[in-house]
This record gives structure tokens, sequence and C-alpha cells, in this order.
């Protein structure tokens, strides 16, 4: 559910149109047609249509969303939809089901070997690094939580592998920084690993700059420094004389030694090369290790992986960010001068992304006859160090104020003035690649704006078109998780789970994948898995009758008069549906109130019946009716609680006076050790 007005934390069925896929856990993949009022047992009930192969269709009641998972496939592929009653489906559940369980198995070995290793535990929070941490900034609810996961995880015996997954620009590395000051402060060293010689730079002087009031001794080693320099400081890291080194892939080379490191820092790791990972590896052994990411994880990923890898996720955005403005515009002289003059005269700065080093003097040619007002500097990775170096630094310090660049600012690079990007031929660039580059302006109170440049004529197809469509639909913040949704369906699941997990992502979608996963994590850990509750409350006297008489109108729904939305109504079902405790309906119920207002009657009953869908739970009851006027409690379709016609009678015909007596007598049944607190 969305917390807050500038953080899209929306469940992905908040954009679930007619037409999509979803799946249903008993009956497999089938096209979703949309919310239907159709009569059942006497009933008129909100449903949700499903059609399958063959035009078989299936009316899911409301209440029982939870059933239905959005698809989220492996490329562009459509599946076949499954034939109702079908033995296909659960052929490949089962497959799907195997290969979680493997997957589980692997991950909880790999965290077992880690555990065994015998680790550094590093003291509790000095007063330095209480004053290293008393900054005028305020971090967000997300970003404490994941330094407080970190500092839990440091303070431990066992070694310390965390990833911090978070948007860009949502305060990652000042995670980072709090690790290394408390790793510093015990006399321990610390390694800043990054991808690219820009980004090195960067962090060397954001690390500096953050530390410099603290005797705390930083160097960079990177293609930066000269061959004497980095001599110098790889003599000065073997003897201790660095508490922290932020480099590149030099990092990793043989020649470099520590004398004491205490912990790694890496800097979006799936930049790096297969044998860096190998590396990598060889250096987690007994050394705490903090891993940055801003390649956004769905939520499901994140739930279903967090109870075998340590994962923290930074999803709320910095206090007073705003959503960065998504323009798609064909390229043209009038669009180019309008925009860099806009943000030229409110005092900002402007990259300009084109990623042809063969072609950039070109375009740099181009952009100053157009915007003759503009101080250019130009940037790419075939500069000399030096070279490169002083262009970063004429931009930073304001000398410059539009940079003509390839992908070298894709990771990291955080200058807050720069507020406008524009992206040339962007159908050429993957959707990760156009989220990061996204990700770099924005960083400050005022509006930023990212422009993708299109060839003026051209058309767009296939995998470009669904990349540029889906930046611009997902540019709210925190969207990275939506992005990365689409970026599986249009990419693949082989970087998220591995390629051999693939095909059974194909099979069952993504949503439902996660969820056996998940449950297979907590059984392997010896931890209760989540309960699923499926008891069925048939109750005559609440049917949405069309009796305009409203003395005969009882119904248990969220009416259109208080969501009007389909969409958002379906989302607010599947979260009562997947309510398993009463401290979860509890918070549910309060948290529709503080965002719609006050709950009408038929919301109300309908919290009611999930009451009494719990307490039945809890009681090993499958169905809740009355027959006449007597409650009756099956176990199985057989078998009744109360036998010998011992069922009690509900005396008030009033709807919600008898919905108030069932709660009442199912809460009587319950043993003591089963109350549950109303």
């Amino acid at each position: 559910a969305r917390r807050d007005a500038t953080g899209a934390r929306l469940s992905d069925w908040s954009d679930l149109r007619p037409g999509e896929l979803v799946v249903h856990v008993a009956h497999g993949i089938g096209k979703y047609l949309g919310l239907f009022e159709i009569r059942f047992d006497g009933q008129l009930q909100e449903t949700l249509a499903v059609e399958y192969d063959g035009g078989a269709r299936l009316y899911v009641p409301a209440s029982q969303a939870h059933l239905l998972s959005r698809y989220v496939g492996v490329g562009r592929a459509r599946p076949p939809l499954h034939r109702l009653g079908s033995a296909r489906w659960e052929r490949e559940k089962a497959a799907a089901t195997a290969a979680a369980n493997d997957l589980a198995a692997r991950l909880l070995e790999t965290q077992a070997r880690r555990d065994a290793l015998p680790g550094h535990a590093f003291p509790p929070d000095t007063p330095e690094q209480r004053d290293f941490e008393d900054f005028p900034f305020v971090e967000t609810p997300d970003q404490a939580r994941a330094i407080a996961d970190v500092k839990r995880d440091m303070q431990s015996p066992r070694p310390m592998d965390r990833l911090v997954c978070g948007d860009a620009g949502y305060g990652k590395t000042e995670v980072a920084m709090r690790a290394a000051f408390k790793a510093v402060m015990d006399g321990r060293q610390v390694a800043v690993l990054v991808p690219t010689t820009v980004l090195a730079q960067q962090h060397y002087e954001s690390f500096c700059a953050r530390m410099a009031r603290f005797p705390v001794n930083i160097e960079l080693l990177s293609r930066f420094r000269s061959p004497a320099e980095q001599a110098d400081t790889l003599r000065r890291a073997a003897c201790h004389r660095l508490d922290i080194l932020v480099g590149t892939h030099r990092l990793l080379s043989r020649d470099v030694r520590f004398a004491d490191l205490g912990l790694v820092v890496v800097d979006e790791e799936q930049r790096f090369g297969v044998a860096a990972k190998e590396r990598l590896k060889s250096m987690r052994a007994s050394v705490d290790v903090l891993t940055l990411s801003a390649t956004p994880i769905p939520r499901t990923l994140y739930l279903a992986l967090s109870g075998a890898r340590d994962l923290s996720v930074i999803q709320s955005p910095p206090r007073d960010r705003l959503p960065v403005e998504t323009i798609v515009a064909p390229d043209s002289d009038d669009l180019l001068r309008s925009v860099v003059l806009r943000e030229l005269n409110r005092g900002g700065q402007v990259f300009f992304l084109h990623n042809r080093v063969q072609t950039i003097q070109h375009v740099r040619d181009r952009l100053a006859a157009l915007v003759p007002e503009a101080r250019i500097g130009v940037a790419h990775g075939q500069l000399s160090e030096r070279a490169l170096a002083a262009v970063m630094r004429d931009f930073v310090s304001g000398r410059t104020n539009l940079l003509l660049c390839t992908t070298i600012v894709e990771s990291g690079v955080d200058i807050p003035s720069v507020n406008t990007i524009l992206i040339d031929r962007a159908d050429r660039f993957g959707l990760a690649e156009l989220y990061q580059l996204r990700g770099r302006v924005g960083r400050s109170r005022h509006q930023a704006y990212a422009y993708l440049l299109l060839p003026a004529h051209a058309h767009l197809f296939g995998v470009a078109r669904d990349r540029i469509n889906a930046l611009r639909t997902h540019s709210a913040l925190g969207a990275g998780y939506k992005l990365a949704l689409r970026d599986l369906e249009i990419r693949g699941a082989g970087n998220l789970l591995g390629a051999e997990q693939s095909g059974h992502v194909a099979a069952v979608g993504f949503d439902l994948y996660c969820q056996l996963l998940r449950r297979t994590v907590a059984r392997f850990r010896g931890e209760p898995v989540p309960p699923v509750v499926e008891v069925k409350v048939a109750l005559p006297f609440l049917s949405l009758s069309p009796d305009p008489d409203p003395e005969n109108r009882a119904p248990a729904a969220i009416p259109r008069e208080f969501v009007d939305d389909d969409a958002l109504r379906v989302q607010l079902y599947r979260q009562l549906a997947s309510v398993a405790t009463p401290a979860d309906l509890a918070a549910l119920s309060d948290d529709w109130h503080d965002r719609f207002g006050p709950l009408p009657p038929p919301v109300r009953r309908l919290l009611d019946i999930a009451k009494i869908r719990l307490l039945a739970h809890a009681l090993r009851v499958k169905t809740v009716t009355v027959d006449g006027d007597r409650l009756m409690l099956w176990l199985d379709a057989t078998r009744c609680l109360m036998p010998n016609g011992r069922h009690p009678r509900l005396h008030r015909h009033d709807p919600d006076a008898r919905l108030a007596e069932i709660l009442h007598r199912l809460t009587r049944l319950l043993p003591p050790t089963l109350s549950l607190p109303w």
C-alpha cells in the first residue's frame, strides 16, 4: 500500500488492466477480464473474472483475490493460457516448487558456511561515531533501518555479507560511510571498490569531505594516480598508514595488501566481471562485506530472499525530493537550445549524454553553435587520466556548466546542481541503463528533467519501444521496483535468480515463484510458515441485494462510493484476503480509515467477516454458514463442529447484530491458548 505522498509503494495490482495475464494458484495462467458482479447462491457478489484456454471463465470472489497474482514472466513471449482442469499446471507448479527448494537450499548452505567462519566483532558505537553521525541531514526511515542492520552485523562475530539496495540518490553512500568510520575507529582498514574511475574519484572526495574533522587517512587507487603515487599508496596500505582505500578494479590486483583489512564496501557489484567476483569471494572469507546496489529489486523477490540473504532496501525518498519529469521527444535544435538555456538560466548544470566517442566532437560543435552561452566540457573513457580528472573537476566546481559525456557518468555520480539530463538516441540503451542515467539528476529540491531524445523521423519497434514507454510511465519516486518487474519481462530473470531458474519463473510467473521460495526458506530455517487463511464464510443475510430499501440491503463489500477505482479496489480486496493475524487486520483497518476516511457499514461488515475467517481458521473450521437461524461450523464437507443438532440459534435479525453475535460465539469457542484479542 502507498505509505506517503512521495514514495510509491503500490502493489503491482494497482496498474493491472483487463487483458493482462494473471496466475491462479490452483488453475494456472489466465487472462484477467476485470471486476464483475454475479449472482451466486442467491447472493450478488463482486468477483474477478479470468478467462482460460477455450474461452472458459473463472469467477474468483473478491474475498479470494489473494489466490491470484500478476503474471510476470521471462522475455517478451506470451505464454499459452492453461486449460481449466488440465494436469499441465500441476506439473509446472510441482517443477517450480522443486526448483525453489533447490535454490533455497543453496542460499542457506552459503549462509551456513559463512556463519561457521570466525569473524571480527566490532564494538558498540564510540563517542567519535556519535559525533560523526551528528550532521544536519535527517535519515529517512529506510536509511535508518539499513544503518542499524549494518551496525548489528558488524558487531556480530560472524562476517557480514549485506546488500543495501535502493534507488539512485537515496543515501546508500552515507550508510557505507558510517560503516567505514566504525571500522576505522576500531583500528581496522577499509577497502571501497567501485566500477568506474569517475565514481572512484567522487567517492574519494566525498569520504574526504565527510571525515575531514577526524584523523582518518584516506587515499585513492585508480588510473587518476601516477604509477609512483600508486606504489606509495600500496606501501602505506601494507604498513597500516592508510585507513580507507577507495579504488577501481585495481584494488583486486595481487599486489594490493592490507595490514588489517576489516571491511570491504562494494558499489554496484553487478558491474564487475566474473574474474573480479571470484577475487571478491576469496576476500569474503573472514572480512565484513557491504554491497551497495541501485539496481532495483522487486519487493516480492526481496521478501523471498530476505530469509536467506542479508538484504536492506532503502525505498523511502529523501525529504523534499521531487520525482524526475521524464520527457520523450524527437531531437531538434529548438528543443536543445530551449532546454539547456532554461537550466542555465536558473543557475543549474546539464548532462548531455552521447555514447559514441567517434562522433562526440561533432556533437560538441553542434551544442556550441546552438547554445553559445554554455561552457562545455567533454568527458569519455578514452581521455587520459589527467585530462578526464581535469574535466570532472571543472564541471564539479562550476567552471563548465554543460558536460557532454558518455555513460562514464552512469553510476553514482552525485552533483546536486545538475538537474537536467538529455540522453541522445535513448532507444539504444537498456532499461536499467536509462534508469541509472535518469538517477544522475534530481538530487536537490529543484524540479529535475530527463529528456529521452529520439531521431526526428524514426519509429520505435519492439523492445526499444517497451523500454522507453516503461521509463516514461514509471517516473514516480521509488518506481524502480515496478521498472525492475518490467525489465524482468523485457530481458529475463537470469540476472535476478540465475539463468537456471528462468524457465520455472516463465512457467508459473515471478510472483508465485517468489511466494514458493519464501515459504520454502522459512520451512528450511525452522521458522513458522506464514499461514494461508482459507475459510468460506457464506452468510445469506449479507447478500448484495438490489432491493432499494436500506433495511433490506446489507452488503459486505468495498462500495464504489468509497473507492471508485476498480484496480485499487482489487488491491484492497487482496490486502484483506491476505491478512493472517488480528494485528494485521487492525493495522489494515486503521490504514483504510487514514487513506479513505470513515469506514461505511459495508466495509465494516467486510472487516467483521475477515475477523470471522481468522477465528474460524484458529478452530480449524473450513466453512461458516447459517441454516435458518442456526450457526453451522463445518470442519470439512461432512463434519460439523457441533454435532447432534447443538447448533446455537441466532436470535437477532439485524445483519450487524448477527455478525457481532457470531463473532462473540466464535471467540467463546476458542481455547484460552488461542484466544484472539479483539
